[in-house]
């Protein structure tokens, strides 16, 4: 099992829909680093959901990966801002997950919080200017995140 983090805007799709939704596809991805980390997830991955474009951002949840190597059925919808012209179901460009609401944190995780306790090196959403959506973590790293998110 391995762990990510996540990000979405809380008002276009926020951990209390992922929890109303319970399964989500994580559609719309078309970075191709944040794609990749995507098309290597695994059923049973874990991920830290984190709220980006909000005061403050953070971490506000965790999900489960519930089905891996899903095609991003948004790539062919003409209507959608995340049309690929170039994308064909034949060829598809662009591979995403479904995400399954495992838990809302007592405590929500702000980046300041995340800066305090990170270094850049061990948590890349720290970092000055990350903009990735989807990125790895450490096992280390997420004991850590779970147990301030999770404590009394």
């Amino acid at each position: 099992m391995k762990y990510w983090l996540m990000k979405s805007e809380p008002d276009v799709y926020s951990i209390d829909d992922l929890k109303r939704d319970r399964n989500e596809i994580w559609d719309g991805v078309r970075n191709y680093q944040a794609r990749n980390f995507l098309k290597s997830m695994t059923v049973g991955d874990m991920a830290f959901f984190y709220h980006s474009n909000t005061k403050p951002p953070g971490i506000a949840g965790l999900m489960t990966i519930s089905e891996a190597m899903v095609v991003d059925p948004t790539q062919f919808d003409q209507t959608s801002k995340y049309y690929d012209a170039k994308s064909t179901p034949e060829a598809p460009r662009w591979h995403t997950v479904t995400v399954t609401y495992v838990e809302t944190f007592q405590h929500y995780l702000s980046l300041n919080q995340l800066k305090d306790a990170f270094e850049p090196d061990e948590l890349q959403v720290v970092k000055r200017g990350n903009r990735l959506s989807v990125m790895p973590i450490s096992d280390a790293i997420a004991k850590r995140i779970l147990a301030t998110a999770q404590s009394d």
